[in-house]
């Protein structure tokens, strides 16, 4: 996948906006993602701590733009944007002051057009880098939310799409059908056709509940609409994945036991899902991808390696290219 995604992106100098500028796994990666031609880093943050943190690696930051909030040059086109943005929120005084936070500033340089995407995480919470992105690049037409998914990787089997495992804590019936049907776009970018199900404790029936009826609805309603996509639900994981176990829970379902997008009823149940599948299934968890916004602003787990921002930062990049393939 990952293949496909560099060439994709190779030498049309897109250019990513990194918020934990002064991290060494991000300063890592960074220099590779130059080196390798792939996209044009920006690295985000107090220009000498970046530099400090770099030479405590013997990184050279060469020829990377390193970005400092406190000596741009423009700041104040940019709080007049803000003002405009935020009307009868924020003031002036109040518009600079979030200008110089990392995040807010890298959002705000990502929606001026300054930059094409974004990608933190590796310093910040998740809610530190959604909450801009929401108030300031906000969800993309005929999107109420925002979620998020995780492509799961192993060595000769087909990737697996997992949604939402890091965004919404308990999606109504309405949240999970727009979880489904952006986790169902994320899917297709990269190149995987969505078989979905939509997980339970309950088999079509086979227990009750109000998360059970929340699935059973979402189910329901997702088959309502013109899709050009498999759905079932609700599924329990086992019959979800098994063949043998969904000849015996759901012998009419077209995709039963051979499901590769899983759509969660909860926070918990994803959040712990995908850990799962990472640590004791050997799984590689790439994400979280969110999902539903106008421009591609990414997360990073604060457990990240420079592997994983590497692979986040062409993501990012490539999200670009297809959100415009749709448009």
């Amino acid at each position: 996948m990952f293949h496909a995604l560099k060439e994709k992106i190779k030498g049309k100098g897109t250019r990513i906006v990194f918020t934990g500028g002064s991290d060494q796994r991000v300063i890592e990666a960074a220099i590779r993602l130059k080196k390798e031609n792939i996209l044009e880093p920006i690295l985000l943050g107090n220009r000498e701590e970046i530099l400090y943190a770099a030479k405590g690696k013997g990184f050279d930051v060469e020829g990377i733009e390193l970005l400092d909030p406190k000596e741009y040059h423009s700041i104040d086109k940019m709080v007049k944007r803000v003002v405009e943005l935020r009307r009868g929120k924020l003031d002036e005084k109040m518009a600079y002051e979030e200008c110089l936070k990392p995040n807010f500033f890298g959002t705000m340089y990502v929606e001026m057009g300054y930059a094409d995407g974004l990608l933190g995480g590796a310093t910040y919470s998740t809610a530190d880098t959604i909450r801009p992105a929401l108030q300031l690049i906000r969800t993309k037409a005929g999107n109420s939310i925002v979620s998020s998914c995780f492509i799961m990787l192993k060595e000769g089997i087909e990737p697996l799409v997992m949604a939402d495992c890091s965004i919404n804590i308990d999606p109504t019936i309405d949240n999970v059908v727009e979880i489904a049907l952006q986790t169902a776009e994320t899917a297709r970018q990269f190149g995987i056709e969505p078989r979905m199900g939509l997980l339970s404790y309950s088999t079509l029936g086979s227990a009750k509940g109000t998360s059970v009826e929340k699935m059973q609805e979402a189910s329901k309603r997702l088959k309502r609409i013109s899709l050009d996509f498999e759905v079932e639900g609700e599924l329990q994981f086992d019959c979800a994945i098994v063949p043998e176990v969904a000849k015996l829970k759901a012998p009419k379902s077209r995709i039963a036991g051979n499901v590769n997008t899983f759509i969660f009823p909860n926070i918990d149940a994803g959040n712990i899902g995908y850990k799962i599948a990472a640590r004791l299934g050997e799984y590689e968890a790439v994400g979280p991808i969110l999902q539903g916004l106008n421009a591609p602003i990414n997360d990073l787990s604060r457990g990240c390696n420079a592997e994983e921002v590497y692979k986040m930062a062409m993501i990012t990049a490539a999200q670009k290219y297809m959100n415009k393939e749709e448009a």
